[in-house]
């Protein structure tokens, strides 16, 4: 049950971020998805697209880590790593849509300067 309500709880701070950068670049009708190494935008996705996709992610890679969880047994001596993995997996789709929101950011910051 405590692996249910934490990724609720990541699903739901990712979601907010996405509400709240949804705010931050409403005049902006698509966002950037990805730069190449030189910092080009290779590609763009329609706002509430690009918004969404990370929150939704979560949903799909929180949801299935669960699912196994209750499902599958864990390999002897690893049952303690359930959790904590879980616990990482949130943390770093978090540290990734920050970082993709300060990218983004950044890219139209360029741009209008």
């Amino acid at each position: 049950m405590g692996m249910l309500v934490v990724s609720a709880v990541f699903v739901v701070i990712l979601s907010a971020l996405a509400y709240r950068a949804n705010i931050r670049f409403r005049n902006e009708r698509r966002l950037p998805m990805q730069w190449g190494i030189t910092g080009a935008v290779n590609w763009s996705a329609p706002r509430s697209v690009a918004l969404a996709f990370i929150p939704i992610l979560a949903i799909g890679v929180l949801g299935f880590q669960v699912f196994m969880a209750l499902n599958v047994p864990a390999r002897a001596g690893q049952e303690a790593l359930v959790f904590p993995v879980l616990v990482g997996t949130g943390a770093t789709l978090v540290a990734v849509q920050l970082l993709h929101l300060w990218l983004i950011e950044r890219t139209l910051r360029h741009n209008a300067g």
